[in-house]
């Protein structure tokens, strides 16, 4: 789906939207700063050099616009039979003393949260954005990744290690796609990714690529977008998951780990979305997985988004799995299809310290540290409650500019498609739900509505409330329904 922003730039606008985000810190507690001990830790820390010295190869590292906290920097390479993937990952567990004040500090936070106007980090600046960081230009040490693919995209070997890094170069998703065509590391990614994905749909994965609701501020100017996946971002996840899928594998065979899980949907859930996919009219085959079906989907049309938004129902109840001794009963990931686990930004999430350093001890054969063994148990508890909160956070700051962007257009009309009933079921009798959700076509806003609502169908509807204070936005169905045009 095409980017569609709306912009906020008056003062009022800027100050409402910045009283309401003091709000959302308040109400769910997000961490100001950090205290003198966790800073003076984070001054004072440095880590012992690596090693191993690979700054001789040109890694690369693609972020957002403005990043930081650089986690990730990749090397691509052509092998006589195959592809070989040198993935670096920020070595934070080099400058974090267990059971140090940043440890601690941590371990409270769990991830970094992010707001428009700035972020919560898991650690102090000092590192996150820092020593610790993979920016351009500094030597830096990382955990590197080397897996070797076949020419079809499967895993012919993995090491792990610890070695000094040196990215030569920083680019953002959109640039990194504009270069497709002349720069060559771009052009591997691709190549790579493509590999990836269709790997990823032979062992039954999906990726849903359903457009993400952002906002940004810039010098006082608030936006707000639907933002679809670009294939850079795409093939750049790819490389992420193959590392976590590598992670995972290592552990199991090593009997200690802490996996990234998901449940297969049930037979329950699937049904309910077959009887939405008939009643969308979205062609579903008896013996055709629902993965399959959505990679055949273009979002930007509105029968199919309103299915990808049901289609997100199938994949819940992901959460951390740790173990000791046997391998649990069910260590895979349903979306990935395979066991998975988090390694790729410690810097912004506390388990993939964690499992990163069971993945270097069980590969060089040494012990996993106390400090590992000792604090596994809790830590699906710590991400799972740190992870509802960043997301509880990040909702409510949609919703806030949301309400503010309406709040004086009460009253109008707006084009929409029904992306939710909260009823699967096709009509019946000419009965439907009497409230949903839809999605405006512009500005890029989803909300509450009443009324007989057609799942995915283009229609008109009314706003009736947009209240900052609340964070509500409600709409109500315009009779008859207008029709309008697929974009």
């Amino acid at each position: 789906m095409p980017q569609r922003r709306i912009v906020l730039r008056t003062t009022d606008h800027d100050t409402e939207v910045q009283t309401g985000l003091g709000r959302v810190r308040a109400q769910f507690q997000v961490p100001d700063g950090f205290p003198g001990p966790v800073r003076d830790e984070a001054l004072a820390t440095s880590a012992a050099p690596p090693p191993a010295d690979l700054t001789a190869l040109p890694f690369f590292t693609i972020d957002p616009p403005g990043s930081l906290d650089l986690d990730q920097a990749m090397h691509l390479a052509r092998l006589p039979a195959g592809y070989r993937v040198s993935y670096a990952i920020a070595d934070v567990a080099s400058f974090v003393r267990p059971g140090g004040a940043i440890d601690t500090e941590s371990h409270s936070r769990g991830v970094t949260v992010y707001l428009p106007d700035g972020s919560a980090p898991l650690h102090p600046r000092e590192l996150s954005e820092g020593a610790a960081s993979l920016l351009p230009g500094q030597d830096r040490p990382a955990v590197v990744w080397t897996i070797d693919l076949s020419p079809a995209g499967e895993t012919t070997g993995v090491s792990v290690r610890r070695a000094l890094v040196r990215s030569r170069d920083r680019l953002d998703y959109a640039g990194a796609q504009s270069a497709l065509t002349g720069d060559d590391r771009i052009v591997l990614l691709g190549e790579i990714g493509a590999l990836l994905l269709a790997a990823e749909a032979a062992r039954g994965g999906v990726s849903l690529p359903l457009p993400e609701q952002e906002v940004s501020r810039d010098s006082g100017t608030w936006s707000l977008v639907f933002r679809g996946g670009l294939p850079a971002e795409q093939w750049n996840a790819q490389i992420s998951l193959l590392a976590g899928r590598a992670a995972a594998q290592i552990m199991l065979n090593g009997g200690i780990g802490l996996l990234r899980t998901m449940p297969p949907p049930p037979p329950h859930a699937v049904s309910r979305l077959r009887l939405a996919a008939q009643a969308l009219g979205v062609g579903w085959p008896p013996e055709v997985s629902y993965g399959d079906v959505v990679r055949t989907l273009d979002p930007a049309l509105s029968r199919h988004a309103a299915f990808l938004h049901e289609a997100a129902s199938l994949m819940r109840g992901a959460g951390y799995t740790a173990f000791v001794g046997d391998p649990p009963e069910h260590p895979a990931h349903a979306a990935v299809a395979a066991p998975y686990a988090h390694v790729t930004a410690p810097l912004r999430r506390l388990a993939d310290r964690y499992a990163t350093e069971i993945c270097l001890s069980l590969t060089a054969g040494v012990p996993v540290p106390g400090w590992v063994r000792t604090g596994l148990e809790q830590l699906p508890e710590v991400m799972e409650r740190t992870l509802r909160r960043a997301g509880a956070v990040d909702r409510a700051c949609v919703d806030l500019v949301e309400a503010v962007l309406l709040r004086d257009r009460i009253g109008e009309v707006f084009d929409a498609v029904v992306i939710d009933t909260g009823d699967r079921r096709p009509a019946t009798n000419g009965a439907r739900p009497q409230a949903g959700t839809v999605q405006l076509l512009h500005p890029a806003v989803q909300g509450r509505c009443d009324g007989d609502l057609p799942l995915g169908d283009p229609v008109r509807v009314r706003l009736t409330e947009a209240d900052p204070a609340s964070r509500r936005v409600r709409f109500t169905l315009v009779p008859p329904a207008a029709q309008v045009t697929d974009v």
